[in-house]
């Protein structure tokens, strides 16, 4: 089977069985409403922090930018994925599978191309909506690239851990805690902010606030971003194969 066919066989039953599931449904919305929530709520907000408290609310936007969209938006999406292979798998879809003409292989190539796109894509969408980030058009994409990774990531991880949904979501909770605490980086001006490296999250948001902030020497940070997320990427896929087939 080609790429397109798989894409247009598989496409049309994902949206189908999220758009049906009134827990995950929602959450394909989240960045695009979160982006407008910026729009329309920070710039008052920040008149009103200038104006009664003599505060610049602007420096800190990146901290919220990066929150918002640098990690909440591949890991919506990483959700949404792994949520229908934990589906999958609690049907034995997945084991079916095996003896239709898809390879396993290009069934998870193409679980892992969609959230990536979509993140991708999304990102020259959220940037400009929220009207709030400096960045041009070519830093956004590279933006996306060291993001993006971290959707199909987050997606494996729920997938070969939890074993439905409800430990799905339970550990969604549990790990996304740890996954935002990288933003307190933004707020420590020393080489000991790095000790966040050891969290995948931490290198796409370190390669936005150095974008925002007109820094160079960004390219090491994006290629440290990208190869981390993937090698994790490949571990948890090993794992899951092998939660497969027990």
């Amino acid at each position: 089977m080609n790429v397109r066919t798989i894409f247009s066989a598989l496409g049309p039953i994902d949206a189908r069985n999220v758009f049906r599931d009134g827990s995950l449904k929602w959450m394909f919305f989240l960045p695009l409403l979160s982006a407008l929530m910026l729009r329309w709520g920070v710039p008052p907000l920040t008149r009103w922090l200038m104006e009664t408290q003599q505060f610049d609310f602007v420096p800190y936007y990146p901290a919220g930018l990066a929150y918002f969209f640098v990690v909440m938006c591949p890991i919506t999406f990483g959700v949404l994925t792994g949520f229908l292979l934990i589906d999958e798998k609690d049907d034995q879809t997945l084991i079916a599978l095996q003896v239709t003409p898809l390879p396993i292989n290009k069934y998870i190539a193409y679980r892992v191309t969609v959230p990536v796109s979509l993140t991708l894509l999304l990102m020259f969408v959220l940037f400009p909506l929220s009207g709030l980030g400096g960045l041009d058009w070519s830093e956004i994409l590279l933006t996306g690239i060291v993001s993006a990774p971290m959707a199909p990531m987050f997606a494996l991880f729920l997938a070969s851990i939890a074993q439905n949904k409800v430990q799905g979501f339970a550990l969604m909770k549990l790990s996304g805690m740890v996954l935002f605490l990288p933003i307190f980086a933004f707020f420590i001006d020393s080489s000991w902010r790095e000790l966040f490296g050891i969290i995948p999250t931490y290198w796409p948001m370190r390669v936005y606030w150095m974008l925002e902030a007109g820094e160079s020497g960004v390219w090491p940070y994006a290629l440290i971003a990208v190869v981390f997320q993937s090698g994790l990427t490949w571990l948890l896929a090993r794992r899951f194969d092998r939660v497969l087939h027990r």
